[in-house]
């Protein structure tokens, strides 16, 4: 018979005190596993779109920033896009000389104060303006810039001298190309872009947009960079991976489970204890062996959240993830499903030699109890339902180990105080 404070001190609670009932069990196969960046997806490299001299740099490193966060301004120096404006602001303005002269000489002409050959040649010269600029137009295209900002030259007659580069959203591709810069010297327009990126990149349903972390800073303030040189790297941690590897003879089973849709579960290590995630969804399998470890490599998606998101004096944000890649964890993947199964945590059946026990609660005693183990990992017990415990015994979830060793004390008996004395 246990007190009520042994009890409590095995942590018999009725939570651990409860009748045993049939269960499905699946068997899960634990292989050694790693968190892992998405290739593409999780790494999102910023560079420069032109040439130029950074001025600014606005972000710092392990800063979180939103779609839309100002990070450098750019002060352009590439002759050749410079000698290329140029000429296409003085075709702009060419053609709009022109445009008033076939306007004025349709009234002439209309009124036969002059040939409609002279408007014909006048009108045919416009054409041409119209070809020129319209090829001007694709070479300032290939330049980088965007037909945005082309429109925004010509109408406002002005050299494109500067550029302030945003966060870019994550994989919206239905936007035109100049979501991450945009024209300085246009602060109206400047200022809708930057709001037009932030409530793109959110979700439809009203959902906030990313939080991006600035996970590398390529440059400094005075850096001359040329076109498609890095300026910094983002990471988005919200979805990772993690990376299994399972042994060859455990490779067709998983093959299997994830034909079947079956979930995985991850076992992370929180200050000496493990704590399983939810059901994660298999992602998919590498179709090459690691020739090295001989095992393969599968995938299984990992939705992260934020556990810490503060600001620092400067109003700089920082955030911590609960996930970070290269974190070491085990993964639990089902290979079986069983039906109608008595199934118990590990703590409580205690092995005694080939022995396995359980202890019954009936009124205030505990019995000890043989049973048959069918299977056993790291945190269950399959019990045969054979008759040793049937459904709706009340029996001990933990602490078996405790009392077997209680137990045995019990029946040795005391220290003889005579022992080793003849008298």
């Amino acid at each position: 018979m246990l007190s009520a404070e042994a009890q409590a001190n095995l942590g018999l609670t009725s939570e651990m005190l409860r009748p045993i009932h049939s269960t499905p069990f699946v068997r899960a196969v634990a292989v050694p596993a790693i968190v892992v960046e998405r290739p593409g997806r999780t790494q999102l490299p910023v560079s420069a779109p032109l040439t130029g001299v950074v001025t600014h740099v606005h972000a710092v490193t392990g800063e979180a920033v939103t779609p839309g966060t100002l990070l450098f301004q750019i002060r352009l120096t590439d002759e050749n896009l410079v000698g290329d404006q140029t000429e296409f602001l003085r075709t702009v303005g060419n053609l709009a000389v022109e445009e008033k002269e076939v306007e004025r000489l349709r009234s002439a002409s209309e009124s036969g104060a002059l040939p409609g050959k002279v408007l014909l040649e006048r009108q045919y010269a416009r054409d041409k303006l119209l070809a020129s600029l319209a090829t001007q137009r694709e070479a300032l295209r290939l330049h980088g810039l965007s037909a945005n900002q082309i429109d925004h030259i010509q109408q406002d007659r002005r050299l494109l001298r500067e550029l302030r580069i945003v966060v870019p959203g994550t994989d919206k591709h239905e936007h035109e190309e100049d979501d991450g810069w945009q024209l300085s010297q246009q602060p109206n327009i400047r200022q809708a872009a930057f709001h037009r990126i932030a409530t793109q990149s959110s979700g439809n349903d009203g959902t906030p947009p990313p939080t991006l972390v600035l996970q590398k800073l390529r440059v400094q303030k005075g850096d001359a960079v040329s076109t498609g040189d890095g300026l910094c790297v983002l990471a988005d941690y919200s979805e990772l991976y993690i990376e299994g590897h399972a042994f060859e003879t455990d490779a067709a089973a998983i093959v299997e489970a994830k034909s079947r849709g079956w979930k995985a579960v991850a076992l992370v290590d929180h200050g000496g204890t493990q704590i399983e995630t939810g059901e994660l969804d298999i992602a998919y399998l590498a179709n090459e062996i690691d020739t090295q470890a001989r095992t393969l490599p599968f995938f299984v998606s990992l939705t992260n959240e934020i556990t810490d998101d503060s600001r620092n004096d400067r109003g700089q944000r920082f955030v911590a993830w609960r996930y970070r890649p290269g974190q070491r964890l085990q993964l639990r993947v089902p290979v079986e499903q069983w039906p109608d199964q008595l199934v118990l945590p590990v703590d409580a059946v205690v092995k005694d030699g080939p022995d396995s026990f359980v202890f019954r609660k009936i009124g205030f005693r505990f019995s000890r109890v043989a049973v048959h183990e069918r299977f056993r990992d790291r945190t269950s017990v399959v019990i045969a339902n054979d008759g040793a415990i049937a459904i709706g015994d009340v029996v001990a979830f933990r602490g078996a180990h405790q009392m077997q060793l209680a137990l045995k004390n019990k029946s040795a008996g005391g220290v003889d105080p005579h022992a080793g004395h003849h008298h």
